[in-house]
């Protein structure tokens, strides 16, 4: 690696670490904004060749993160977008030779893939994520209940249901109580797809008992399947729509415009299928 020319002293070092430390803080808070400042004032603070080995790092955290906050605002894919920033990321880990995070930004890139649509393509990859030594025990059972995430949105709602069950005793057995709260979300949901609707209002019911989980993204989520599970009852649709309507109102607040769009989604599926049942 070349001679790195007027780069950072360590005390800058230390600051920017801080600064990443309170990105960290404000982006589980959806403060999108005030995250975003703290990130971009170092990611354009020095050239990258005027960076060592620890400044690389630091740069390719950021990026990272950055490339957190866009998926959270919904900004998939483009040049300025969290693809674009998880992949520059996993660039500079692989150049510095972590091979932990590079399988952390091959989960999150994967994570993209889902967002945008591209079903088949993420669940083969969390499949192989899922089975990567290179991730800790806790991101390979986050790959096995993304895997069925995205075989329900497929349909394959049978299929999903045994790999969120799986995943769901991994969570307990680690302790993870919000991802163990998020998978019974995600197993509600493949249960209401598959038209058991008493056991998806049970395990909403679970998920929301969780707790582990205070931010408005995490919220915003579970609101959004607790009126999917509403609004498939014919009892409890005006229930269901209320809640969706609180859910969208917190995710136009925070700016989560992916969250906005399911949630649009959602209404339309209903839409669509009062007009189907009316011309039957």
């Amino acid at each position: 690696m070349a001679e790195v020319q007027g780069g950072p002293r360590a005390w800058e070092y230390e600051t920017w670490t801080e600064d990443i430390e309170r990105a960290v803080v404000a982006a589980s808070r959806q403060d999108f904004a005030g995250a975003s400042d703290l990130l971009e004032r170092w990611r354009t603070h020095w050239p990258t060749r005027e960076l060592d080995e620890r400044g690389l790092y630091l740069f390719a955290r950021t990026t990272a993160l950055a490339g957190d906050l866009l998926r959270d605002r919904g900004v998939l894919l483009g040049p300025r977008s969290a693809a674009r920033s998880y992949a520059d990321a996993r660039s500079v880990f692989e150049q510095l030779g972590v091979p932990r995070r590079v399988a952390q930004l091959d989960l999150s890139l994967a994570v993209v893939a889902e967002m945008s649509g591209d079903l088949r393509a993420a669940a083969a990859r969390y499949g192989e994520l899922g089975r990567d030594a290179r991730l800790s025990g806790r991101d390979r059972l986050r790959a096995q209940l993304w895997v069925g995430t995205a075989l329900d949105k497929q349909g394959l709602h049978r299929e999903a249901m045994g790999l969120m069950a799986s995943a769901i005793h991994g969570f307990e057995v680690l302790g993870e109580q919000e991802d163990w709260g998020t998978a019974h979300q995600k197993l509600a949901l493949a249960h209401r797809g598959a038209g058991n609707l008493g056991e998806a209002g049970r395990l909403i019911s679970v998920a929301q008992s969780a707790g582990g989980g205070t931010s408005p993204l995490h919220q915003v989520r579970l609101a959004t399947a607790h009126g999917h599970v509403l609004l498939s009852d014919r009892a409890t649709v005006s229930e269901g729509l209320a809640v969706l309507d609180k859910a969208a109102a917190t995710a136009a607040t925070y700016g989560m415009s992916h969250q906005l769009r399911s949630i649009d989604g959602i209404r339309k599926e209903l839409e669509l299928g009062g007009r189907v049942a009316k011309f039957r």
